[in-house]
């Protein structure tokens, strides 16, 4: 029977980052009633009641849940039982992963062994999607196609290769009767990402300058990298369909999360500068080049079209607008 009429026990481990936040939202909306969300972060500051859209329709609650800590996420999926696992978890910016790579791979492999030992030993029947990456594929974006999900692993960064070692370890994890499904989505972005990724730090900044909390001027590093940007809110809405679906897709299954366009990052900034009336000028910055930048990164997702029914809905312009004023609202309250 599928899981869309069940109702379902959802552990979201990172669940009070970035994504977390807009997928237990979408999870609080599609969720069948009688159905729990349980919100596992190490900071358990999550308070749905003070997100936007949220609604109370069904039960949401944190529970506290550093994947590093053995004892405790075993303890956690012990007591909790869920259905289900979505594994966001992780160090997710390349630039902080390239800073700390110890610590990068304990949270991104160990943390995610952990949680896969967990799940096999305390509660066997619990399906694990795993928040991969695009970044897995690292080097083979140099053929300058659209990469599909037979494309082979050649991470080219900390992030990417912890990613990649996590991943490979889950596909191993299933063949031995794990329930695990593995999401590789690319650039996302959308209210509440972080300064460290591209679109909400060029966002951030033209909201200081027109807050007049910056000067008039915005540090760029290389602008002419091609990237498959996605919505945070597809991406979400397509780990909600996994979610309701597990129990139809192939064990161990992978599923590239992409538009199948690739947009160049000056352009991006140039549509977030138009949706300001102030003149601001773009400086070079040594410091925001990437040594390993790859230049063009464009995903194939027919896979996700086959066995999801999903494809992107939201507008690109829509969503960069909704990241300048996600951080135009923030900066103001903060004034």
């Amino acid at each position: 029977m599928s899981s869309e009429a069940l109702p379902l026990k959802v552990l979201v481990t990172g669940g009070t980052g970035f994504v977390g936040r807009h997928l237990v939202l979408a999870l609080e909306k599609a969720l069948p009633e009688g159905s729990e969300v349980v919100v596992g972060s190490s900071r358990p500051d999550f308070c749905p009641t003070g997100e936007t859209g949220w609604s109370g329709r069904i039960p949401v609650r944190p529970v506290a849940l550093d994947v590093t800590d053995v004892s405790q996420v075993n303890a956690v999926i012990r007591a909790e039982q869920p259905t289900h696992l979505v594994h966001l978890a992780a160090i997710a910016a390349v630039t902080a992963a390239s800073r700390d790579p110890r610590f990068a791979w304990g949270v991104n492999l160990n943390g995610t062994l952990n949680v896969a030992l967990a799940v096999a030993g305390e509660c066997p029947s619990c399906r694990i999607l795993f928040s991969s990456s695009s970044e897995v594929y690292g080097a083979s974006f140099k053929a300058g196609v659209p990469l599909d999900e037979g494309a082979l692993l050649q991470p080219a960064n900390p992030y990417a290769a912890s990613k990649a070692a996590a991943d490979l370890m889950l596909g191993q994890m299933a063949l031995q009767g794990i329930a695990v499904t593995r999401a590789r989505p690319f650039n996302h972005t959308g209210p509440g990402q972080d300064e460290q990724f591209a679109i909400p730090s060029f966002a951030a900044q033209i909201a200081r300058i027109e807050l007049g909390l910056q000067e008039p001027v915005i540090r760029v590093g290389w602008l002419d990298s091609i990237r498959d940007f996605l919505d945070v809110g597809d991406v979400v809405a397509a780990y909600v369909r996994i979610i309701l679906t597990a129990d139809q897709l192939p064990p161990g299954c992978i599923i590239n999360l992409a538009s199948g366009t690739g947009r160049r990052i000056g352009d991006l900034l140039d549509r977030l500068l138009s949706m300001s009336g102030t003149r601001i000028e773009l400086v070079k910055d040594p410091a925001r080049f990437r040594a390993s930048d790859t230049p063009s990164v464009v995903g194939d997702s027919s896979r996700a079209r086959l066995l999801l029914g999903w494809k992107p809905e939201r507008d690109m312009d829509d969503t960069l607008r909704s990241v300048l004023d996600y951080w135009r609202t923030r900066l103001a309250r903060r004034g």
